[in-house]
């Protein structure tokens, strides 16, 4: 075509190229196409009858343009198309080209003419124009979209100072040591070179007094839980297996040692526990009873003769399974048994039971097998232990709530049972703060090899552009950025709720408990979930180990169970917002009660208005008043309507224990309802209380974010009850998107805050170009 006679005598013939390149781009003209374009070029009056003979031929489907035909076709047309300053049409692409090869004798008249039919077919065809057009620019196009980078609003040095705050010191040495080419990663695959290699590394820590640290001085320790938290935090930047042996020891074992026992025990083994002189365990679950710790069968029977008690597994169910630290290495362990005192049956204690001589062999009447290979945590070596009649010392029994006098009676200073089992379960709601501590940091790690992948992996583009950064996309934002927002509320609720158990008071534990139940469920649940989507949004490179996200996802996945199965825990915390809320109610005066239905009436008026449940205006949408007002409107009335339709099961004559689990599903929305509400009130606290204006912005847009993807997620709820109008949420969708994109800009800064060493992500994409 570019070398016919026919273009050589009539440059305004070039008009039509761009169009036609365009509908044979794809190798096929379709009827409808090839009818649209005979008729455009019939209607020219300007033609001549051969030239319209020479643009038919271009038009037979039967004799397509061969592929140089067309690559020469495109070549001419971006010509034109790289010397433009604007975003042309394909018309007037035509149009430039056609005034290009007529150097100066093109037909103006005629190209004036043929416009309107060109831009008319066009439409016809269905080619956005400048769209169209763009494919034929030769890298230059900039978009939006492409032009997205990462920028530094807030300086980076002074966030990391706010997150880590009076804990920085420990955190920056804790780093510091595991960075050390000590604790360079190590092949999993050799399940004993692992588990030699973890037992290895914590006797590194040991060494350091990181294990030890919340001990009492005396016993080696500085007696300081919060400086220990903040350890085990740092600790989870690196391997799990570690961390979680770390927290058997020197967690489980040795706090249940302190908590539970007295002086005596302290003595005889925080020390040795401290320095791992003594490895230990903790045995509370059995195969048949897990959550249920009340319903163990592992008994403890007291032998007055000699001052003795026989520790006991009764069937093959109660043996106990899971056992971290039992398999190769555990020399003792913190045993949960019925203590059974003359044929009676007074509830479950804690004895101190030895496993394994310093050699290494098991003691008579124990048994041990190995768990095997897991999912994840394969350098922690679970055991299963059977007790055949292990006789043990008297003073063997952590006696701090209970013990046998020297007349052989039971003793205890809580006199209910119930409440005694509770207040000893109590004091080990440390690894609840522990758990989700170490799984928002493997969270951390997640978002932090997903975000900075995400910023350098290039795919896809504007036609004629360069391809531009996947974090750029909208829903590569949607995905990851909600997450890291959560990362950030979760940081600062987790503060609170450690603050909260260290200055606890002995009235506010129930309280204290149920808030790490709901923590820790609402943070491992959302270390699963973010670690899923940093592996998906990594593509193929997050499925190779090399970049780690497998282990950190592996490792992470029983952390929705132990401790506590987070749905069971979430119950829990239902059941406590019920009992303060059946109190709260008990102790109304008829004063009181007048406020609370007035309050009531209040939110009726001030939230459920019409105007206000259909306000899309942006600030009031980005007003932290209204997100906590919504949480706690949902909070109260998941809770109100809870308590009503379990004693209208009660009422109607329904079992207590039946009127529960009908109400199950709504139970754990109580509880959900709750945890949520905590979180975003801690969140608004700490930007109200940060001074660095851009740290103050950039958590203020985090705070939002995370606000708004929860109503966002309760949607359904809110629409219910009133709450919202359609218009609302889908405004709130809009906004989302809008933070979404703005947090994208400062999402590599808001990792790097996160300060985690490159040794331990030890991750090749996270490697910051």
């Amino acid at each position: 075509m570019l070398q016919s006679k026919q273009l050589a005598d009539n440059a305004s013939l070039y008009v039509f190229l761009p169009i036609f390149y365009t509908v044979w781009s794809d190798a096929v003209l379709t009827p409808s196409e090839s009818a649209t374009l005979e008729e455009l070029v019939n209607s020219q009056s300007w033609l001549t009858t051969e030239e319209r003979k020479f643009l038919l031929s271009q038009l037979d489907p039967k004799n397509p343009p061969s592929p140089d035909e067309l690559m020469n076709w495109r070549q001419a047309i971006q010509q034109v198309a790289d010397r433009s300053t604007e975003r042309d049409s394909l018309v007037d692409l035509g149009i430039k080209l056609a005034q290009a090869h007529g150097n100066g004798s093109v037909n103006k008249e005629a190209l004036t003419q043929a416009r309107p039919s060109l831009t008319r077919i066009e439409s016809t065809l269905g080619l956005i124009s400048h769209e169209a057009a763009s494919a034929f620019l030769s890298g230059s196009r900039k978009t939006i979209t492409s032009e997205q980078t990462t920028q530094y609003t807030f300086d980076v040095k002074a966030l990391t100072a706010l997150l880590d705050g009076d804990q920085a010191e420990i955190i920056r040495k804790v780093k510091t040591v595991v960075a050390d080419p000590q604790f360079k990663y190590t092949d999993p695959g050799d399940l004993a070179a692992y588990r030699e290699k973890v037992l290895s590394w914590c006797r590194h820590l040991a060494a350091q007094g990181f294990g030890a640290m919340a001990y009492p001085k005396e016993y080696g320790g500085q007696a300081d839980m919060q400086k220990y938290f903040a350890i085990m935090e740092a600790l989870s930047y690196h391997d799990l297996s570690m961390v979680i042996k770390f927290g058997v020891q020197f967690g489980l074992w040795g706090m249940s040692v302190y908590f539970l026992g007295t002086e005596k025990h302290h003595k005889k083994y925080l020390k040795d526990i401290g320095t791992l002189e003594l490895p230990g365990c903790f045995a509370m679950t059995e195969t048949n009873h897990g959550s249920n710790v009340k319903g163990i069968e592992t008994t403890a029977t007291y032998n007055h003769s000699n001052k003795t008690f026989t520790i006991h597994t009764p069937n093959e169910l109660a043996r106990k399974e899971y056992i971290g630290n039992a398999a190769r290495h555990g020399q003792a362990a913190t045993v949960f048994a019925k203590l059974i005192l003359d044929g009676k049956d007074y509830g479950v204690s804690a004895f101190v039971v030895p496993l394994r001589d310093k050699s290494g062999n098991t003691v008579k009447g124990v048994t041990i097998k190995d768990c095997g290979r897991k999912m994840g945590l394969n350098g922690v070596d679970n055991g299963v232990i059977y007790f055949d009649h292990v006789v043990i010392p008297a003073d063997n029994m952590l006696d701090r709530y209970a013990r046998v006098n020297e007349a052989g009676k039971f003793e205890s200073p809580i006199s209910s049972d119930n409440k005694r089992f509770f207040t000893m379960l109590g004091t080990l709601v440390g690894g609840r703060i522990g758990i989700p501590r170490s799984g928002l940091s493997a969270s951390k790690s997640g978002l932090t090899i997903a975000i900075r992948y995400g910023d350098q992996r290039r795919q896809f583009g504007p036609e004629g552009g360069t391809e531009v950064p996947i974090l750029n996309y909208r829903t590569h934002q949607r995905r990851l950025m909600p997450l890291l927002a959560n990362a950030y509320a979760l940081h600062f609720s987790l503060q609170y709720l450690t603050n909260r158990f260290i200055n606890r008071k002995e009235e506010e534990m129930q309280e204290i408990e149920a808030l790490a139940a709901g923590m820790k469920s609402f943070a491992t649940w959302n270390a699963t979930a973010t670690l899923q989507e940093c592996r998906e949004c990594c593509g193929g490179k997050g499925y190779l180990s090399e970049n780690r996200i497998d282990a950190l996802k592996n490792d992470t996945e029983i952390y929705t169970t132990f401790e506590g199965d987070n749905t069971v825990l979430m119950q829990l915390v239902a059941k406590s917002r019920l009992s303060e809320f059946r109190q709260e109610f008990s102790n109304m005066n008829v004063f009181t009660m007048l406020n609370y239905v007035t309050d009531k009436a209040k939110t009726s008026i001030t939230e459920l208005n019409p105007i206000i449940v259909r306000n899309t205006d942006d600030d009031h949408l980005m007003d932290p008043e209204f997100h906590l007002n919504a949480f706690k409107y949902r909070e109260r009335d998941i809770l109100t309507s809870a308590a009503k339709r379990l004693k209208r099961h009660i009422d109607s004559g329904m079992d207590s224990f039946d009127a529960f689990n009908v109400s199950q599903h709504h139970l754990v929305q109580v509880g959900h309802a709750y945890i949520e509400r905590v979180i975003l009130e801690q969140f608004i606290k700490q930007v109200e209380q940060t001074r660095d204006a851009g740290c103050k912005a950039i958590l203020r847009k985090l705070c939002a974010l995370f606000a708004l993807s929860q109503i966002e997620k309760n949607k359904g709820w809110y629409l219910e009850q009133g709450y919202l109008e359609g218009v609302k949420t889908k405004a709130i969708r809009k906004l989302m998107n809008q933070l979404c994109w703005d947090i994208r800009q400062e999402a590599v800064p808001l990792v790097d805050a996160f300060n985690i060493p490159n040794e331990l992500l030890s991750a090749p994409i996270a490697v910051k170009a």
